[in-house]
């Protein structure tokens, strides 16, 4: 049977894309049954060059390629026409993707690194199947299901280590002092910690108060998943619980992530009032206000942003600044307001991601920073008058390795491997300590610091004012 034209069978596909609307400089039609017909023949003939192409390319290209692979090249090139937030997710793309969005993955729950070549767990995530079964800091995974690891890279380890929950991978760890064992653990679902607190207590909880005597608390939000703003709720329903007067909220490195994570956190702020809105070309605008009850009232707050800070960071940067919850101290952020959809396509099997609209702050401004736009022009969030801080490269690599020094658990043996596990007795401990980093001073939350303390003296003044 000869095969079917392609041009046809692309335009068979194609056919049933709605007309195009009409350019904002082009004149109204005089006959617009007309002005369709032309557009429709434009698009045939141009459809009809895209196939002879693609036809050309298949037949007679030196290599052969498959036609899923130009395909897929063709749609990539059509959407480097776009901004860089619109993009195609493969097959091979859409588990990562949706791993990224959902901040959960089936894994044991170990974060790790490569040092020297050499495959090194930086921490197990708190009640993983790594924490339980007693994995530290500063040990190293020489095998993985028998396979020597030395030579991986990071995403080598990552692809062998994840897995679907309730499967099982054995792994070869060696610490100093002790010989090299096997262990065998059953993957889970794995959530990540996207809300971090000032230090970890004993018990690798997180400790949100990083003032005692002042009162002053800290939350660091490191992405906007779908469990994000429970975690939030929960650190500060522990603060509330402490007496707390300040609040830092750190926002440094955030890239963003789900609208309805940033809007809940927002709503936790204030009480009444715009939070954001979209508008966009071909979708309606849309707006979300705060709700009175379950607000945190009562205390000063600072926000921190660095020019790293995106998208779902700076909707509430910008919301909180705006309804004067929150003074905004840093550097001014990335420049990341605008709105994408998924669209599935092949049954969920790949997906398009496309911007649709634009995030517009309470009062009304941009957040978006267009290909273009100047130091002078309106977009992102600004630090407020007197907190602009900008650290060094050098400052900014030892806010990172302090960071990672934090985020570390404390390389003790969990009670439950205590008891479950006996045969692991013999390992010594990880002589990881998460010490601070040396000469590392973190100028942007010292300024915070300074200003809630000042804020924080201000209510029993002004208390005793109002009495005389």
């Amino acid at each position: 049977m000869a095969r079917p034209s392609l041009w046809l069978l692309l335009l068979g596909i194609l056919g049933g894309v709605a007309a195009p609307p009409m350019w904002a400089d082009e004149a109204p039609p005089a006959d617009p049954a007309a002005a369709t017909l032309e557009r429709d023949d434009e698009y045939y003939e141009l459809y009809k060059v895209f196939a002879d192409t693609l036809d050309q390319v298949e037949r007679n290209y030196v290599e052969d390629i498959s036609r899923r692979e130009l395909m897929e090249a063709a749609i990539k090139g059509l959407l480097t026409k776009l901004d860089p937030y619109s993009n195609y997710i493969s097959p091979e793309e859409i588990a990562q993707f949706k791993t990224s969005v959902e901040s959960e993955f089936g894994g044991i729950g170990i974060q790790i690194a490569i040092d020297n070549g050499q495959l090194k767990v930086l921490s197990p995530l708190v009640g993983s199947p790594a924490y339980r079964a007693g994995l530290l800091p500063g040990d190293w995974i020489t095998k993985i299901e028998g396979e020597p690891t030395e030579g991986f890279n990071a995403d080598d380890a990552v692809k062998r280590l994840k897995g679907e929950a309730g499967t099982s991978v054995t792994i070869t760890i060696a610490r100093p002092g002790s010989a090299p064992r096997d262990v065998t653990l059953a993957r889970e679902i794995i959530h990540l910690e996207t809300v971090m607190g000032a230090r970890r207590n004993a018990d690798d909880t997180w400790n949100f108060f990083l003032d005692d005597s002042n009162k002053i608390g800290y939350v660091r939000v490191t992405s906007f998943s779908r469990e994000t703003a429970g975690q939030v709720r929960s650190a500060l329903e522990q603060l509330q619980t402490g007496g707390v007067k300040g609040l830092v909220l750190d926002l440094r490195f955030d890239p963003g992530g789900l609208l309805t994570s940033a809007i809940d956190i927002c709503d936790m702020f204030i009480s009444d009032g715009r939070i954001v809105s979209t508008a966009g070309r071909n979708s309606p605008e849309r707006v979300w206000d705060a709700h009175g009850p379950g607000t945190f009232e009562g205390f000063a707050m600072a926000i921190l942003v660095n020019r790293y800070s995106a998208s779902a960071s700076e909707i509430v940067s910008a919301c909180l600044q705006d309804h004067n919850r929150a003074v905004i101290i840093g550097e001014r952020t990335w420049g990341k307001g605008s709105v994408q959809n998924v669209i599935e396509l092949e049954g969920g099997r790949s997906a398009l991601k496309l911007t649709t609209a634009g995030y517009l702050r309470p009062s009304g401004k941009n957040i978006h920073r267009t290909e273009g736009s100047s130091d002078g022009d309106e977009w992102g969030v600004v630090p407020n008058d007197g907190f602009a801080l900008q650290l060094s490269d050098e400052e900014m690599a030892g806010l990172l390795e302090h960071r990672r020094r934090t985020d570390m658990t404390n390389g003790l043996l969990p009670p439950a491997a205590a008891a479950d596990l006996p045969q692991r007795e013999d390992l010594a401990p990880s002589p990881v300590v998460a010490a601070p980093v040396a000469g590392f001073a973190d100028r942007q939350l010292q300024k915070a610091l300074e200003y809630l303390a000042a804020e924080a003296a201000k209510e029993p003044a002004e208390a005793a004012a109002a009495g005389n």
